[in-house]
């Protein structure tokens, strides 16, 4: 596939669908070939606003379209494992938006199947892909900061959204910890990686989904990361993280973060900021670009968004959910 566009396939129509797809419209090589949705008219009215050639009513037809190479999963994450494992048995490769999956069991047979079919499978976290975020990162590798001692991130929206949202549909895998706090949960792993506790507690809707939680993850170095979510504030969406020598502070919008500022000790802080073309406060191509990348070369997981990653953020959204008691219908995670 070295350089050669590649391919793409958009399954679901919604908000987030919208915006990649013309993210991608955007990148000299890539093309969108096809987009699927649950009903004819809802795929070609996406297809029509983004000029894409084909337009199925179905999931399946999509899956089985040989002149996809890839299948982008936008559906709401309660869909993820049925629309992914669809497109992955059908031998396509797959990025599925994040929450990857409604938990780590679900998330575990979709990272089989990838194995099993030697497809590849990313979580669309494109916070891990922005080049600012990369940088961030490599700077508390290399003991910019010293080592780590803790992260505090959040991520809230003022709402008020009706029972009726799908942000408060446990059907939909409603609530906020999905949705919003996997950001924050994954910044944290990131940098510190699984945590061995979590605490947490939330505010429960009627519908018994969570409207705000806060959870504090603890790791062996003696690190803690302090992180919230909500559907009923907004916050500042900042992220910090704090070392023994240093602290690096995200001033607002860390998931797509486009200014950080290194504090080290002794010394004026530094500004780090997003090119010109970057593009991070209204761009997904990023995690499109590290996509791309992966096929041409011949890679079944990036590096930049490994599997073991995922499968472990999926572990500790479902320990917060454990905590603070919220299921889906006909959840089965053992």
């Amino acid at each position: 596939m070295a350089g050669e566009r590649v391919r793409w396939g958009v399954l679901a129509t919604g908000g987030i669908a919208a915006a990649f797809t013309a993210d991608l419209i955007d990148l000299p090589d890539a093309e969108v070939v096809a987009v699927a949705s649950r009903t004819e008219e809802s795929a070609k009215a996406f297809a029509e606003r983004f000029g894409i050639s084909r337009a199925y009513g179905d999931w399946e037809a999509l899956a089985t379209d040989e002149d996809v190479d890839v299948v982008y999963v936008a559906t709401p994450h309660s869909a993820h494992r049925a629309a992914a494992g669809l497109c992955l048995d059908a031998g396509r490769n797959v990025l599925c938006e994040k929450a990857f999956t409604l938990n780590a069991r679900e998330a575990e047979e979709l990272v089989g199947l990838a194995k099993e079919r030697g497809s590849f499978l990313m979580e669309a976290m494109w916070m891990y892909c922005n080049p600012l975020i990369r940088r961030l990162k490599a700077l508390v590798d290399e003991g910019a900061i010293g080592e780590v001692r803790t992260v505090q991130a959040d991520f809230g929206l003022s709402g008020p959204f009706p029972p009726t949202h799908r942000l408060r549909d446990p059907a939909q895998g409603g609530g906020a910890l999905l949705d919003l706090g996997v950001y924050p949960v994954s910044f944290a792993h990131l940098l510190l990686g699984e945590p061995s506790e979590v605490l947490a507690r939330a505010v429960l809707s009627d519908e018994s989904v969570d409207l705000q939680t806060g959870m504090l993850l603890s790791w062996e170095s003696g690190a803690l990361a302090s992180l919230h979510c909500s559907l009923v504030g907004g916050t500042s969406t900042s992220a910090s993280v704090t070392g023994s020598e240093g602290r690096i502070d995200i001033p607002s919008g860390f998931f797509h973060a486009d200014r950080f500022i290194l504090h080290r000790d002794g010394r004026d802080p530094q500004e780090f900021t997003a090119s010109a073309t970057d593009g991070t406060r209204a761009g997904l191509k990023h995690e499109a670009i590290e996509v791309m990348r992966c096929l041409r070369a011949g890679e079944t997981e990036s590096p930049l968004v490994p599997l073991d990653g995922t499968l472990a953020v999926m572990r500790t959204l479902d320990a917060v959910r454990n905590r603070v008691g919220v299921t889906y219908p006909g959840e089965v995670t053992d």
